[in-house]
Parts: structure tokens; sequence; C-alpha cells
């Protein structure tokens, strides 16, 4: 038989906000992440390859994913232009060997933009050995009506495109099964299924990452806020590792 390789468990940077892009890095250096996921925002650091770089040598630690600026208040980090954002990150992804860059569906303002996303996208991964991954999103809900701000989907599993990024608290959002949305794909606390999500992409021999990214806004001091992602870790690598060797 042989041993069923481990799936790794990387900190997303937004994990430690307010903290910024360093203080992920030697929490995730501290803790035993794997590596981490970063988030690009307006913290400098998180947008500089020579920085980020500066970083994995010194904390020994890997970016294994990079996310596009796509929230709404990072509209200005690398300029208007969606697909300049995005051959950004893959660039940056380049440069730190990062093996996944995590993107979100178009707003529906951005019609351009949505109406080549799913071809333009393909096209850009012919040209990497980069994964490009989109992130499910949700939409808002106001009584029985539904608006959705993303198109053409905020289901990434419903669009043509090669990967996505499964979205725990995301999925909560919108009330979607999470188990059947990791089905369409082929922490413990809360009502989401994150045990038995774990347990069952262990199961099918998964080779890609996991990462957490969770809010740590409330912890009162930095060791709460470091107890609650061992506490994160401890639990995604319990359940990753509770299927037996094949």
């Amino acid at each position: 038989m042989t041993g069923q390789l481990a799936i790794p468990v990387a900190l997303s940077t937004s994990s430690v906000y307010p903290e910024r892009t360093p203080d992920a890095f030697e929490a995730a250096a501290r803790l035993g992440y794997d590596g981490l996921e970063v988030m690009v925002y307006t913290d400098p650091v998180s947008q500089s390859a020579d920085a980020l770089a500066s970083l994995i040598d010194y904390h020994q630690v890997p970016v294994l994913a990079v996310h596009t600026p796509s929230l709404l208040l990072t509209q200005l980090v690398w300029g208007r232009e969606p697909w300049g954002k995005l051959l950004r990150a893959k660039e940056l992804a380049e440069r730190l060997s990062a093996r996944v860059v995590v993107l979100h569906p178009p707003f529906r303002w951005q019609r351009e933009y949505v109406r080549g996303f799913e071809q333009g996208l393909a096209k850009i991964a012919e040209e990497t050995d980069v994964i490009f991954a989109v992130e499910n999103m949700f939409p808002i809900r106001a009584g029985t009506a539904e608006v959705s701000g993303y198109a053409p989907h905020w289901d990434p599993t419903i669009l043509d495109v090669p990967n996505v990024t499964l979205d725990l608290s995301h999925t909560a959002a919108s009330s979607s099964d999470a188990i059947a949305m990791a089905n369409e794909l082929v922490p413990g606390r809360g009502k989401q299924p994150c045990a038995e999500l774990l347990r069952g992409i262990a199961a099918t021999g998964y080779r890609g990452m996991v990462v957490a990214e969770i809010n740590t806004r409330r912890a009162a001091t930095r060791e709460d806020r470091l107890a609650d992602l061992a506490e994160t870790l401890a639990f995604a690598r319990n359940h990753l590792a509770s299927v037996p060797a094949v």
C-alpha cells in the first residue's frame, strides 16, 4: 500500500486582520501552518513580490496561493481594470512559486469583464502553470427577493471555469449545501459541515490545499488570536488525517 499524501493547510493573511501581512507570516511559522494565502489589499507588503519573498526567506514558510484584490474595498488596488489585476496576481504568484491564484466572479457592473470572463480566464490559464480558482460568492436576500451583485453567476460551479475555491463562510451566506457544491467540484464552529467536508475531500484523494480563513477581529489579545488560529489548524489536520492511508 502507498501512503496518502498530506493535504497542506495554509493560513490566509486576512485571518490576522487588523494585524498586517508580516504578522500572518509570523503566526503561520509559529503555529506550523504549511504555507500562506496572501490576500492582496491596501497593505503595501501584500502587493510586493520583493517584500513577500523576504518574508518567505526569513520565516521559511511558502506562499501557496495569492488572492486577487477582488473586494469592493480593494477596487483601487492595482488599478480599476480587472484583467490587469488578474495578470498582476499571476505574475506575483509566479515570482513566489505559488500554485494558485484565487479570484471572485465579476461584479455585474463590470460588463466587458463579464462578457469575456470564462473565455479570457481560459486563455490566461493556458499561458502559465498557475491554477486560477474562482471563489463561490453569495447573493443578497431581502425577504423573498434575491439580488446578485455577480455575473455570469455567484456560483462558479455552474460556470465554464477549470478550477474553483470553495469558501464555507460564503456557502453559509448563500444558504448553499457545501457538500453538494464540493461534489460538483469532483473549523468546527458554526453550522457549516466543516468536519464532514474535510473528511470527504481527503477520502477522494484531493490534491489541492485547504486555506484557513477565519475572523479573529474580536480577539482581545494577540495570544487569543493565535489560540484561535492554532485551534483551526488542529481541527483541519485532525479531520483531513481521519481517512486511512490507501
